[in-house]
């Protein structure tokens, strides 16, 4: 008979330092004259709040959005990683990005790096442009910030929520493979089953939550430190295996 790695899969990406090494958000507050206004802000605000804020004021020193899209196509995704997705998306494998980056980000570097149409859907923080041209970027879950009691997840979005409502939606009921590595990445393992699987990114945080805290996990853990390995790790979980003919 046929072994799991012939069950239909979905797979579910975290973004930031797993598709992409870096986190998009950063070159709002690293590489701009608003140190100050960060720093006044950080203290209230959310940090999608505070991203929002940043591009608020970047408009206001008149940066467009072509300017925004120009730093962002300087992310560049590693050769092995764009080959780890490609892989998965040509075995047939539905995937989505779930990250708490922003929607226009996600999307302009993903399109820039030749991979945006392997994902059928990006869950991320919405994002839209104004009468006047500038880019909002606003929570999840709405503007009220939704309490939703998860001490894993940041108040804008939990994504042990998403992966239920996906869970929910999937007509096909099919296994989920996870693929992330921070703190909010745990919350949505425990969501999983001992039918699915998370991939940890070696040396981070949701690694060490689940190989050094001996957690109790129900899915499957296969860490991989590289595209390449990852890549490998996919392929043999989506790939069909011969049946095994009894003698």
């Amino acid at each position: 008979m046929a072994n799991e790695g012939s069950r239909e899969m979905m797979i579910i990406w975290d973004f930031d330092r797993t598709i992409i090494t870096e986190d998009c958000d950063r070159w709002v507050v690293l590489e701009t004259d608003l140190t100050k206004l960060f720093h006044r802000v950080r203290v209230s605000l959310d940090w999608i709040q505070i991203i929002d804020r940043m591009m608020d004021a970047l408009h206001a020193q008149g940066k467009t959005i072509n300017d925004f899209v120009d730093r962002l196509n300087k992310f560049t995704i590693d050769p092995q990683m764009i080959s780890a997705i490609r892989s998965a998306h040509e075995l047939g494998c539905e995937m989505k990005v779930l990250s708490n980056a922003n929607q226009f980000f996600i999307e302009t570097i993903l399109k820039n790096n030749g991979v945006f149409e392997c994902f059928s859907g990006i869950i991320s923080n919405p994002t839209v442009v104004d009468e006047e041209g500038r880019l909002r970027i606003l929570p999840y879950n709405g503007r009220h910030f939704f309490p939703h009691g998860c001490k894993h997840c940041p108040p804008n979005l939990c994504k042990g929520i998403v992966i239920d409502k996906i869970r929910e939606s999937d007509t096909k009921k099919r296994g989920i493979i996870y693929i992330g590595d921070g703190k909010d990445d745990f919350c949505p393992v425990m969501k999983l089953t001992e039918e699915d699987h998370v991939m940890p990114k070696e040396k981070l945080i949701l690694y060490y939550i689940l190989t050094l805290t001996k957690l109790p996990v129900n899915p499957k853990i296969h860490a991989w430190k590289d595209g390449e390995q990852l890549e490998n790790n996919l392929v043999r979980l989506l790939s069909p295996q011969p049946e095994v003919l009894e003698s």
